[in-house]
């Protein structure tokens, strides 16, 4: 199999606990504390770094970017960037010089996001989405736009300031929705999806490469999971089990609720993974545990193991056409470093190639 991407995930949108649905001050999102979580896995050696985005939690996404691009040696970013609440032109300056800061290692997480205060249906976002990908694309390829669409009536030359390969960073993501599948089919480099059983992953590879090819496009697939590895299978499992020991259900479907995608087809997927493993400690399949979607919207399950069922799991999905892990673990930075020690040395992986 080629090398894949392995990345963490930085915790800016409030999602860092010691018991999920248990707030802890020292684990809040704040620039020290997601400042250490990136510092920490550089020197592990992960590839990239998912920087998370929410309107109503934590701390901004671009700021915290450029704050903290200059302190990195060899490390991407991947910077989420939540499109409703962006003008397309304004944010291809904001991603160059980003990228400049990092000496070409930006990549970014498209969100297919509302304005704040305004809902739009699904199918109309997603065109917004799509047609602003497209301005993206063509201003940070270093080309001018002249584009008349629906949502986007912009004419202007690409700034000054382009990215360090003269080309557009690539595009990572994701939605589960029909409307989601063809912008992803449309736009994007890298299709991410939640977790899902061998037979799930499987069915949406297929799906999104047919609908890519349509377009004369090829698609690169990633998959966002949550990791508890421990030196044995017991102690992972009681790991796990220990994050939910304090939470109250009330707490977490508040949790849960909160969240701005907690409508989505994706999040319903998650909690239907949830439902049918309910009789079975929570798992779904071997090692795929959904106990931590009872606190979490979105991607609600962990690959539970010791290192090489860990590692197992992650090869049977690059076997299926997997090209990058965006993994994450609570707390964070914990999490992060034993993950590091016990799995990473192992697998062949680097920066992904779009």
């Amino acid at each position: 199999m080629n090398p894949c991407e392995i990345s963490w995930f930085s915790a800016l949108c409030d999602d860092d606990y010691e018991f999920l649905g248990v707030p802890d001050d020292k684990l809040r999102s704040s620039w020290e504390h997601c400042r250490d979580i990136v510092l920490q896995a550089e020197t592990g050696g992960f590839d990239n770094i998912l920087l998370p985005s929410g309107y109503q939690l934590g701390i901004d996404t671009t700021a915290f970017a450029a704050g903290i691009a200059p302190m990195l040696k060899r490390m991407r970013l991947l910077m989420a960037v939540r499109i409703g609440e962006s003008w397309p032109p304004q944010l291809a300056r904001q991603l160059a010089t980003i990228d400049r800061m990092l000496g070409g290692r930006l990549t970014v997480n498209i969100i297919s996001s509302d304005l704040p205060g305004e809902k739009l249906d699904s199918e109309p976002r997603y065109q917004r989405t799509v047609e602003a990908m497209r301005v993206l694309r063509t201003l940070l390829n270093g080309e001018a736009v002249d584009h008349q669409g629906d949502f986007y009536n912009v004419k202007v030359d690409p700034p000054r300031i382009g990215t360090v390969s003269g080309r557009c960073p690539p595009f990572y993501f994701g939605g589960l929705s029909p409307a989601a599948r063809e912008a992803a089919a449309e736009g994007c480099d890298v299709y991410l999806m939640w977790p899902d059983t061998m037979e799930g992953v499987r069915g949406i590879v297929a799906d999104l490469s047919e609908r890519a090819a349509k377009r004369g496009r090829t698609l690169k697939f990633g998959y966002r999971v949550h990791v508890v590895v421990r030196d044995t299978e017991e102690e992972a499992r009681a790991a796990a089990d220990r994050l939910l020991s304090k939470l109250d259900a009330a707490e977490g479907a508040a949790i849960r609720a909160k969240s701005l995608d907690s409508q989505s087809a994706g999040v319903a997927r998650q909690a239907e993974l949830r439902e049918s493993a309910s009789s079975n400690e929570g798992y779904i399949e071997d090692n795929l545990w959904t106990g931590i979607g009872r606190a979490r919207s979105g991607c609600g399950a962990a690959i539970v193991g010791d290192p090489d069922q860990v590692l197992a799991k992650l090869n049977a999905y690059r076997a299926l056409g997997i090209d990058a892990f965006i993994l994450s673990g609570y707390p964070h930075a914990a999490e992060a470093d034993l993950f590091a020690r016990h799995v990473l040395p192992r697998i062949e992986h680097g920066p992904l190639v779009v």
